[in-house]
């Protein structure tokens, strides 16, 4: 399930957790005067890093358990050739991102899917609603999917019942994945990627893996090659549908030896799994519902449990954002301390260079309010090239959008037009509407002090 979204950062709208379930779940503009929307080339996925004894402890815990907590008994997938097809009311985009994301699968993970011929009951059925909708099924959800119906207006009745189980199931044939048709192209595709690598693999989210969309910290939002990785082992030929846990841990070793012959020579780091107490935190930090104050005391929570955890990865880091955020407003000296504690951990985390890019829209944001463009200009340098390489049109175009105040900043007003317009068409696909794409422009603008 990919989750309802909140401001995380100043400059970018970000998904973040709500507490979870047994659902797993993540329109164009009209003729406008603004630049053509853009899209993105080839992807560029990074090879995982992990050993193979990592990876297959990452693989039984996100195959065996739903993000609620409640185990899996056997593992479930597709038998056999899998075939698509969208109904409902779907944006314009939805159909491209759909074809890229099913060659990807195709051509990385080995999965034979396809779009499903006219007249042929489809395995998986992606339906375009409104967010309303969604929202009205499952209140905190972006988008989600479910098994053994084909319509959004199955799921209340049979929400609670054995036909949408997934503990109940035994071999996947039929599931449904409901997707916002009124919602920026990139959250359409955002929901797209996480909701079909569900339909097609794992049901959990682990908050320690760095490079995965399988995280509730909802970075990534495009497939990345962890995850192609999991989903190539998860339709290896040694696997098949009703096999228990231990029953796959034997056949791993032999799996991921072929699939990922370069993880046999890796250490294996052993990263520590995520206390409740911490996501609970994070989930009150950051989440719908609590007060300020209540937020504030989640947020510290959360750091306390990770100092406490000894950790010094990106949860570290993701808890020092937390409170980084919610300290905006009434202290930002100390926010901006949080934000730079959270860049120094990110900083130490191998594959964890998407994270420090939200940093940075914060760190130069501020530096822009204080009119030091030079400070700005460095600190967003290194992360312009890591948002394309990622596929994030949102934060691409935030992270343009700063370095033309940074520029202007500097005087280099010419420079700044050309940057400025050059994001218009990345927020175009990220932010949607003409409407939305020139709140953000106001919003970053005013944080210059030379535009009062």
């Amino acid at each position: 399930m990919r989750r309802f979204v909140l401001p995380l950062v100043l400059l970018l709208n970000a998904c973040v957790p709500v507490t979870p379930g047994d659902t797993p779940t993540r329109a164009l503009p009209n003729n406008t005067d603004l630049p053509p929307i853009k899209s993105f080339g080839a992807p560029h996925p990074s090879a995982p890093f992990r050993s193979n004894n990592d990876l297959a402890l990452d693989f039984i815990e996100l195959g065996f358990q739903l993000e609620s907590g409640r185990e899996l008994p056997v593992l479930t997938r597709f038998e056999g050739p899998i075939s698509v097809r969208v109904t409902g009311a779907p944006p314009a985009s939805l159909g491209t991102d759909l074809r890229r994301l099913m060659h990807r699968l195709r051509n990385e993970a080995g999965i034979d899917i396809y779009e499903a011929a006219p007249g042929n009951a489809p395995n998986i059925t992606i339906q375009a609603v409104s967010r309303a909708q969604i929202r009205k099924a499952l209140p905190h959800a972006a988008c989600f999917v479910v098994p053994n119906i084909t319509d959004i207006s199955e799921y209340k009745p049979n929400r609670r019942t054995v036909r949408t189980s997934w503990t109940h199931l035994r071999t996947r044939k039929q599931l449904a994945i409901f997707l916002p048709n009124d919602a920026s192209p990139q959250e359409v595709r955002d929901c797209l990627h996480e909701e079909l690598a569900q339909a097609l693999g794992p049901l959990n989210d682990l908050y320690r893996l760095p490079d995965s969309v399988f995280n509730d910290d909802n970075v990534h939002t495009v497939l990345t090659g962890f995850d192609m990785l999991i989903l190539k082992a998860y339709y290896a030929p040694e696997l098949r549908s009703g096999m228990t846990r231990g029953q796959v841990a034997a056949k791993l070793p032999t799996i991921l030896s072929r699939i990922n012959p370069r993880g046999e020579h890796l250490q294996a780091q052993f990263a520590t799994r995520t206390p409740r107490a911490w996501s609970d935190a994070v989930q009150t930090a950051l989440g719908p519902g609590a007060k300020p104050a209540a937020r504030r005391a989640a947020a510290a929570k959360a750091l306390d449990i990770s100092r406490a955890m000894g950790w010094k990865d990106h949860r570290r880091a993701f808890a020092h954002y937390a409170n980084g955020r919610l300290l905006l407003a009434s202290d930002p000296q100390a926010a901006q301390s949080h934000f730079r504690a959270a860049d120094q951990y990110y900083a130490a985390t191998r594959g964890a260079s998407l994270h420090r890019a939200y940093v940075a829209t914060q760190l130069a944001a501020y530096a822009i309010t204080r009119g030091d463009g030079d400070k700005a200009m460095v600190l967003l340098a290194p992360h312009i090239d890591q948002a394309a390489r990622n596929e994030n049109a949102a934060l691409l175009s935030t992270l343009l959008l700063l370095r033309a105040e940074a520029l202007d900043l500097q005087g280099r007003s010419a420079e700044a037009r050309t940057v400025r317009l050059d994001s218009l068409g990345w927020a175009r696909y990220g932010f949607g509407p003409d409407w939305a794409v020139r709140a953000k422009l106001r919003e970053i603008s005013s944080l210059n002090p030379l535009k009062g």
